[in-house]
């Protein structure tokens, strides 16, 4: 059985935008998903990793280095080897407030760790402090750009027009406002459905559940959208609205069904942010085939979405010149 990959989700943002709160809330609020973590402290004193310490089921810590500049790819590889051999659902990178994202994304895709998949950069953005912070790093406004999903943190003080300044620096990059770094872990990662014939030792979450108020870990919600069709889709016009999609879409899940003769097989797609990652695979017997998706972000329109998809169906895709498949076919894996 092919072993399924983890994605690696980075978690960026300048000293005190809420980073650790966020890793924190991700894992009293992890619905039984094992969550494995690298840990970047910038410092001696590994004052994060004990923050974390104690609730995530496997971790690393890097000290007295930044991550992007003390590692290079193999390195990396090396950490991720660590935390693979866990049987975890997805490995979180915190990285420190002095790191840089598009090092740490160079990173990543460099990786040659067959396990592991990108799992979007997200960027803690402070929203109290957001003036005084961009007048300090003038790079903020490129950390956002650079990533798959911005968190706008401490929304409940924000000064007057911060949130707004945030989105246009975003440029389409979806812009979730939260509290306290309370986002839905779902936005992030895939969580396991909770097998309740199979009997499991009290988790942390479950000892934490009978005497917490829920209503202090309220989440920040995000928008889904489920898209079905019998009708193949066209291949090219499916790959530009991809590489077009609407602004405010983090990740797209799901298989399709692109019918062309010659290239009739199951096409299971996954983006983050840009990320594109396609996979070709048989039907199983007795499997509908069809296409059916998942579309993730905040602040996306439900019913756009669902028109721009249904104009990529194609009815018969017998008539569809094989050349338009050329757009698929680059982003598939060599087999």
């Amino acid at each position: 059985m092919m072993r399924t990959q983890i994605p690696v989700v980075l978690v960026a943002g300048f000293l005190g935008a809420g980073k650790t709160t966020l890793l924190n809330h991700l894992l009293h609020n992890s619905s039984g998903a094992r969550i494995g973590v690298v840990v970047n402290d910038f410092g001696s004193i590994g004052i994060d990793a004990m923050a974390v310490a104690g609730q995530v089921d496997s971790m690393v810590s890097l000290n007295n280095g930044c991550l992007c500049c003390a590692v290079d790819a193999s390195g990396l590889d090396g950490m991720l080897a660590r935390l693979s051999g866990a049987d975890l659902d997805v490995i979180v990178i915190e990285a420190s407030g002095l790191a840089e994202p598009r090092g740490l994304i160079r990173l990543l895709l460099a990786s040659e760790h067959e396990h592991i998949e990108y799992g979007g950069l997200v960027e803690v953005v402070d929203g109290a402090e957001f003036n005084t912070v961009r007048a300090e790093h003038p790079e903020l406004g490129e950390h956002v750009r650079l990533a798959d999903l911005v968190v706008l943190n401490k929304i409940d003080r924000l000064a007057d027009g911060v949130r707004e300044t945030v989105e246009e620096l975003a440029h389409g990059v979806p812009v979730l406002g939260v509290e306290h770094g309370r986002i839905d872990p779902s936005m992030l990662f895939e969580l396991p459905e909770r097998r309740e014939e199979y009997a499991r030792q009290l988790s942390f979450l479950d000892l934490s559940e009978e005497d917490e108020d829920h209503s202090q870990h309220a989440h920040a919600r995000y928008d889904s959208v489920e898209f079905e069709s019998e009708v193949p889709l066209h291949p090219r016009r499916f790959m530009e609205f991809l590489e077009n999609r609407p602004a405010g879409i983090y990740r797209i899940k799901g298989d399709v069904d692109l019918g062309v003769p010659g290239h009739d097989k199951k096409y299971t797609v996954h983006t983050v942010g840009a990320f594109l990652r396609l996979r070709r695979s048989g039907w199983a017997a007795g499997e509908r085939r069809g296409t059916r998706l998942v579309l993730i972000g905040a602040g996306i329109d439900g019913e756009v979405i669902g028109k721009q998809l249904r104009s990529c169906e194609e009815p018969d895709p017998s008539q569809v010149d094989s050349q338009a498949m050329l757009p698929v076919l680059r982003f598939l894996p060599e087999e």
